[in-house]
């Protein structure tokens, strides 16, 4: 019998039942289901506990206890972000179910944290000074700026390594002996780390003519100050499946006009249009590199992704974008780096795959 074929149980089984049930598992959970298979609820442990302890009878029916509205997964869902949903939600098994809300499959916590090695590298840009976060910036790079007590740098960097990735590259420039200080070879964190040392600030793209030798895959880079809980290896299938040199991750921008525009014809009013919506996409400073392109990037000069992306283009080299849906932000202002401390314990406080030494 399958691991997920011994949680199994009918709603008119028993809490005694559920119990033993539970026992057997190797998960240590019961999976409510109907005759269809379709999910009505989980039980664990605590659950039964619980119920006990609000005099519920172990001979009474299980959905007396049942937690009707679990956490689920679907098959197709990215493993990374699977286990960051685990995490942020304190579940240690969650039910994979189909479109129709069918059991299909069952995962553990265990089993989420052995998330394969990724050969792709990643390049961080960590140079920037920050001006418009003056005078928080004035002794410390913007990505080195604590959110949640940790820094933003930090933050992205153990995303990533919690998704399988295991060799960074970071571009330094301001301040630099506090980012290589920190991170130092990336051997806390049972990864690598080597760095590129921009003389003078290279821009978005041109700290990557800095690399030692061009990579052998898809190279994920990313601005060192974004918040996101982007699942990366989505964002590489997304790539992959396009068959494009580089992919630009992008994300909604919404602008509302505060008044009634006009609009004309000649001298005489056409329409009026009462506080219009502009819904535009923007760069989210996130980006997925064919290592061809690393040719188009010239020597230690200022150079700029939007100037990459064209010079793709100019040179019949494919394009795509990537629409990013999950939490963003650029730590950019003052009111920003506020939000991030504010939102830091909802989105990104979850249990360590490997404690800080």
């Amino acid at each position: 019998m399958s691991a997920v074929e011994q949680t199994l149980i009918s709603p008119a089984a028993s809490i005694k039942q559920t119990i033993e049930t539970i026992e057997r598992s190797e998960a240590k959970v019961a999976l409510v289901i109907d005759e269809n298979r379709r999910l009505l609820g989980t039980v664990t442990d605590g659950d039964v506990r619980r119920g006990l302890l609000r005099g519920i009878a172990l001979d009474e029916s299980v959905t007396r206890i049942m937690n009707a509205a679990p956490h689920v997964a679907h098959p197709d869902d990215d493993p990374a972000a699977m286990l960051d949903m685990m995490r942020r939600n304190i579940c240690r098994q969650v039910p994979i179910v189909d479109a129709n809300g069918c059991v299909v499959a069952l995962r553990t916590l265990e089993e989420a944290l052995r998330v394969p090695a990724r050969p792709n590298w990643v390049f961080l840009m960590a140079g920037g000074r920050g001006q418009r976060l003056r005078p928080l910036t004035d002794d410390c790079p913007k990505p080195m700026l604590l959110i949640g007590g940790k820094p933003i740098l930090q933050i992205i960097f153990e995303s990533l390594v919690r998704q399988g990735f295991q060799r960074f590259f970071i571009s330094l420039n301001y301040r630099r002996e506090l980012v290589r200080n920190h991170f130092g070879d990336g051997s806390r964190w049972d990864v690598q780390i080597d760095y590129v040392e921009e003389e003078e600030p290279l821009g978005t793209a041109g700290a990557l003519s800095l690399l030692p030798e061009a990579p052998q895959h898809p190279m994920i880079v990313m601005n060192g100050d974004i918040l996101t809980k982007i699942a990366f290896g989505s964002l590489l299938d997304f790539h992959a499946e396009h068959r494009c040199s580089g992919t630009m991750c992008v994300r909604d921008y919404i602008q509302e006009v505060p008044y009634g525009v006009i609009e004309i014809d000649e001298h005489r009013l056409s329409e009026i249009v009462e506080k219009p919506v502009k819904r535009y996409l923007v760069n989210a400073g996130i980006y997925v590199l064919e290592p061809q392109t690393m040719d188009l990037i010239p020597k230690a000069k200022r150079y700029d992704m939007p100037a990459l992306f064209d010079d793709m283009r100019r040179k019949g080299m494919t394009a795509s974008v990537f629409p990013v849906r999950e939490y963003w932000l650029d730590v950019g202002r003052i009111e920003d780096f506020h939000k991030a401390n504010d939102d830091y314990f909802h989105e990104f406080v979850e249990f360590e795959t490997k404690p800080s030494r």
